[in-house]
């Protein structure tokens, strides 16, 4: 496994005091600044279930990220291309995407790596050709690797690549997971959200057990949440008891906002940055570098 220490170290426990005002609980302070960039550790965004929060997700947590001097890129793997739209690019537009390097005799992803206007944080973008790559990887050698092949060049040049997956667990969807170190779970805190866990989880044990042993479930994320609900309360303590030290403590509520941030093709966190919406983004980026990443 890769020495990711030095990336997702934190400041030291007399700077902590400094900084609890950052996080009511104190837990997860400040990151402390990278000396240098690399190799990247990557995450894939899953759940088969769609309207979860996932884009959301994949969007908010890699400009938190930037923000805190990690080099991003996020790497939208979904044929409905929302994380390129998310982020003010109209992959329609584009000759080349995700897809067409999967496909290539010989890959090159610096063709498709777009600039964002979160500094720090690049895309490479998708569109609805993705959606045609399941069947023309068939019968492709080793066609679980292809995300990854089409990765490896630029793995020295990012700290994070974050993959958007599409709500399927289908071949691309084991490409991500093939590629990834870890997985990031969003859950909407609602009974029905649950029911198709087991089977990503069953997935992710297959693909450890058979594709890439180093993967691991970096955390559980709740979303959607409205904890004035009954069910809402009774799901997250479900949800808690089942997953356990898996479930992040930092969770995501409902609001209109994200819906305007979307809109406004921005992250929330630069869209309205006080917004208790972008600061529990920016808290999920402290806490997931605080666990350290470990796969």
């Amino acid at each position: 496994m890769r020495d990711l220490s030095g990336r997702f170290s934190i400041v030291s426990a007399e700077q902590t005091s400094l900084l609890d005002h950052l996080d009511p609980e104190g837990q997860f302070p400040l990151p402390a600044e990278l000396s240098a960039h690399g190799p990247a550790r990557i995450i894939a965004m899953c759940n088969q279930k769609g309207g979860v929060g996932k884009t959301t997700t994949s969007i908010n947590l890699a400009a938190a990220l930037a923000g805190y001097g990690r080099k991003v890129l996020l790497v939208d793997f979904d044929p409905q291309g929302a994380a390129s739209a998310g982020l003010g690019i109209n992959a329609m537009s584009l000759e080349r995407t995700i897809y067409d390097e999967m496909l290539a005799a010989k890959p090159d992803i610096t063709r498709i790596i777009y600039p964002t206007s979160v500094a720090n944080l690049d895309l490479v973008p998708a569109n609805i050709e993705l959606s045609a790559a399941e069947i023309q990887l068939i019968n492709e050698v080793a066609r679980e690797q292809s995300l990854m092949r089409v990765l490896r060049p630029v793995l020295d040049d990012y700290d994070v690549i974050i993959v958007d997956c599409q709500p399927s667990l289908g071949l691309l969807t084991v490409n991500a997971l093939t590629a990834a170190h870890g997985v990031i779970i969003p859950l909407e805190a609602e009974f029905f959200a649950m029911r198709g866990v087991a089977l990503l989880v069953d997935q992710i044990e297959r693909v450890q057990d058979r594709l890439n042993p180093r993967l691991n479930i970096d955390g559980v994320l709740l979303t959607m949440v409205d904890s004035r609900t009954i069910h809402a309360r009774e799901v997250i303590a479900m949800i808690r008891e089942q997953f356990g030290e898996r479930v992040f403590d930092t969770q995501i509520n409902r609001s209109v906002k994200f819906p305007d941030a979307t809109i406004a093709a921005e992250p929330i966190t630069t869209f309205a940055p006080t917004h208790p919406g972008a600061k529990a983004y920016k808290r999920l980026a402290r806490e997931l570098i605080a666990r350290g990443g470990s796969a």
